[in-house]
């Protein structure tokens, strides 16, 4: 089986020269802030974007000005963070009719070049330069320069063909049977505690200072004769509260950790349970279509707890994470180790489960007993058809191809309830899965393509 590891690109900058408008533009959301005023981008912002069929995290940062006491400190912080956890740099700056290049232009792409990753120079707002050249900032010292203008969507697609022509479309590891943990969860839910006792040994640094692990800490250890890698990840905070400099790439190395595992620990405080960052994390592994166990930390510092008071919290959290029925719940304390070894036998329990392949005709008695019982709704003459299911094979979680007709009416309601039957059809506790609705049409499309494939040649307008 091949891994995949999803790419990161970060767009590196001083404030205000039009990262957030650039991150808004390819996405197509407005989920970052756009306003005239310079830094209003606190906190770095990521989403997953798709350019000639590959897939990366795009992350807009908050931009690079002068401060007094913490400039040097910013820049340099945040340019390594981005050299540790990008596969591609994009340096903003700003066109000038002048093309005088600013001396905070001048420190960024200096440490953006002393990463040795590959980077780009985006010339931005270019509509509202006449007569732009190329030679006006070659003096950055870097190589790419794309003149480009996000409300005139000018220079865009040039310079997002150049980062695809830069990052894999997946980055394969070696063949092996490891399993890999990914230990999740917000700042001090004992998330190193609970690595150095599965690990035996003090690898991680542990203190009962919130935001102490910034990389991710890998130990490999032996269990019932299967090694597992266990990543310990830094916390994510809450928006709002992420610190400058080495905590605004925490959560991107987060998101990298989810993407390498397997499997994921997801940490919940017994004394904080109900939070709402630990129901977007359960969201992010559920999406990425990992394994997953919710792992209530710190059971030994619960006070006046009997032996009610685990029944009374399970149902609790069973709400919360409701949208994620299928994962098992475990109480632990690392302090006291207890049930640390029993995640193990869960983590192996898992694995086998994300393993399991089922049989193209159990899967389609299932679906038309599904459809018969209770077909999908559409509306006038658009009635959605299932017609059959098969299970992709040499995937590293269980996905499913379900071929059909008017796809795009089915509800989404009507997803949930596949997804919910298919559970109660076949067992998979534990692991996220994935249904692709596929229309025949498409199929069909997509075969005569490969007898007869079609290769389009794109001229691109770079400066050099």
């Amino acid at each position: 089986m091949s891994r995949k590891k999803v790419p990161i690109v970060a767009i590196v900058g001083r404030a205000n020269v039009g990262k957030s408008s650039m991150f808004n533009y390819v996405l197509g959301t407005r989920e970052a802030i756009v306003a005239d005023e310079a830094g209003t981008t606190r906190d770095s912002i990521h989403g997953k974007a798709n350019y000639d069929d590959k897939y990366f995290w795009l992350v807009d940062t908050a931009g690079l000005k002068v401060a007094e006491d913490d400039f040097e400190f910013t820049i340099q912080e945040q340019i390594l963070q981005a050299a540790d956890s990008a596969d591609v740099i994009i340096v903003m700056t700003e066109a000038t009719d002048t093309g005088i290049v600013t001396e905070e232009d001048r420190r960024v792409a200096k440490l953006a070049l002393k990463t040795k990753k590959p980077v780009i120079l985006s010339v931005n707002k270019a509509d509202k330069v006449k007569n732009s050249n190329p030679d006006d900032y070659r003096k950055l010292g870097i190589k790419d320069i794309f003149f480009t203008s996000v409300t005139q969507g000018r220079g865009i697609e040039e310079l997002f063909e150049a980062v695809a022509d830069l990052i894999p479309a997946a980055s394969i590891t070696e063949e092996d049977d490891r399993i890999r943990v990914a230990i999740l969860g917000r700042p001090n839910v004992g998330k190193s505690y609970l690595f150095n006792t599965l690990a035996k040994k003090q690898q991680a640094v542990v203190a009962d200072v919130a935001g102490t692990t910034r990389d991710i800490n890998r130990t490999v250890v032996k269990y019932m004769q299967r090694e597992i890698e266990l990543m310990d990840t830094a916390g994510i905070r809450r928006n709002g509260r992420i610190e400058r400099g080495v905590e605004r790439f925490s959560i991107i190395r987060t998101l990298s950790a989810i993407e390498q595992a397997d499997i994921c620990l997801l940490l919940v405080d017994a004394n904080e349970p109900s939070v709402a960052l630990d129901q977007k994390i359960a969201g992010m592994i559920k999406e990425a279509h990992k394994g997953m166990v919710l792992v209530i930390s710190k059971w030994d510092s619960v006070e006046d707890k009997d032996a009610f008071t685990h029944d009374s919290l399970t149902p609790r959290l069973r709400h919360d994470f409701d949208f994620v029925p299928w994962t098992p719940m475990i109480a632990t304390s690392s302090v006291t180790g207890k049930n640390v070894s029993k995640i193990f036998d869960l983590v192996l329990e898992i694995d086998e489960t994300r393993k399991r392949q089922i049989k193209t005709t159990e899967l389609n008695n299932w679906l038309h007993k599904v459809t018969d019982r209770h077909p999908p709704a559409g509306l006038k003459n658009r009635q959605p058809k299932l017609r059959y299911v098969v299970q992709e094979e040499g995937m590293r979680y269980p996905s499913f191809k379900i071929f059909g007709s008017q796809l795009k009416y089915l509800h989404w309601s009507y997803r949930r309830h596949m997804e919910r039957t298919f559970r109660e059809t076949f067992d998979f506790h534990g692991t996220g899965i994935k249904f692709w609705f596929i229309e025949q049409h498409q199929k069909r499309e997509k075969q005569e393509k490969e007898k007869n494939p079609i290769r389009i040649k794109i001229k691109r307008n770079k400066a050099r």
